[in-house]
């Protein structure tokens, strides 16, 4: 059983207007929490994503820093456009 992300909830843990980045906070929808960050300008992209260390990484099962997420950067972000999340966080 491979793992597929969900993306659940997404709230926006800070931002730079004048430089476009931005901070969110993802929950997904196993529980696993991640923080991803974005470049706004030219346009939305993905500069890097953590998981949060509160529970173990879904799919290597460790307690520790890995670089699973990565893998997944293109579903996650695709769920964040998709849901318009991004461009709610640029309108406020």
């Amino acid at each position: 059983m491979s793992y597929r992300p969900i993306v659940n909830k997404v709230t926006e843990a800070s931002n730079n207007d004048k430089d476009g980045l931005y901070e969110f906070m993802v929950n997904m929808e196993d529980g696993t929490q991640t923080r991803v960050f974005y470049q706004r300008y030219p346009e939305w992209k993905l500069t890097n994503i953590s998981r949060l260390l509160r529970n173990p990484c879904p799919i290597c099962r460790k307690d520790f820093i890995c670089k699973c997420m990565d893998n997944f950067t293109a579903d996650i972000h695709n769920q964040l456009i998709e849901g318009q999340f991004l461009e709610h966080a640029a309108t406020k």
